[in-house]
């Protein structure tokens, strides 16, 4: 398994790429000798073996000590600080937004790093289950790996090639399901639009936003403010 962390990519207004948003992707893997020796290492040789089992305090430590490191390395840095918010599913293995240890980690540096979780039933609000992990996952299989090593090595050279330009139209997509999301008053009953997003970037024609009319908002506000809450 690995941890991945991505945002919206950012041009300038000559379409330059001023950020990635590729901030890391991280394998849960460990290092431990090996017990016995072989054709391929001796006795005592490191070698990589997966982390079968994802806890808590582990998602924590990787929060805290690869993704939060990251984001402070490559995010744009303007002269406002910005909020950013880190979304997560909703894995059991995953942390509470209010972490004492996370929010005190968040904090370093003057960056102001928010934890929120997916909202449930809704797989299409995950940029990295939408088209990320489908952009990674198809440069990987170009690869042929027999090794723990070999397939890390095979997933984080794949999240290196994926495009900022790819990145940011998995982005469009994520808008467009928020609006068919509205559009069925929180549910999911929808099909993933199909925008021609390839089409419209060589007719230079993409657009940066997906334009929401105004009364699926209304309406969308209408009934959440009808619903009883408990």
């Amino acid at each position: 398994m690995f941890l991945a962390a991505v945002a919206r990519p950012r041009f300038d207004n000559n379409h330059n790429e001023v950020f990635s948003g590729k901030i890391g992707i991280f394998p849960f893997t460990i290092k431990e000798p090996a017990k016995w020796s072989s054709k391929n290492r001796e006795a005592g040789t490191l070698v990589t073996k997966a982390i079968t089992a994802v806890t808590k305090d582990i998602t924590r430590s990787y929060l805290i000590e690869k993704v939060l490191p990251a984001i402070r390395s490559k995010w744009p840095r303007s002269s406002e600080i910005e909020t950013i918010y880190i979304q997560q599913d909703n894995a059991r293995p995953h942390i509470q937004p209010w972490d004492v240890d996370f929010v005190e980690a968040a904090r370093v540096d003057g960056f102001d790093i928010q934890l929120l979780c997916q909202p449930p039933s809704s797989p299409n609000m995950n940029v990295l289950d939408l088209g990320s992990f489908q952009a990674i996952q198809s440069l990987q299989h170009q690869e042929a790996p027999t090794t723990v090593d070999e397939l890390v090595a095979a997933v984080e050279k794949s999240f290196e090639e994926l495009t900022s330009e790819n990145l940011d139209r998995v982005f469009l997509s994520l808008q467009s399901c928020m609006v068919e999301v509205m559009k069925d008053y929180g549910g999911n009953n929808y099909k993933v639009p199909h925008l021609g997003k390839s089409r419209l970037m060589k007719e230079g024609n993409l657009p940066s936003q997906i334009p929401c009319e105004l009364h699926i908002v209304e309406n969308a506000l209408s009934h959440l403010q009808d619903q009883p809450f408990n």
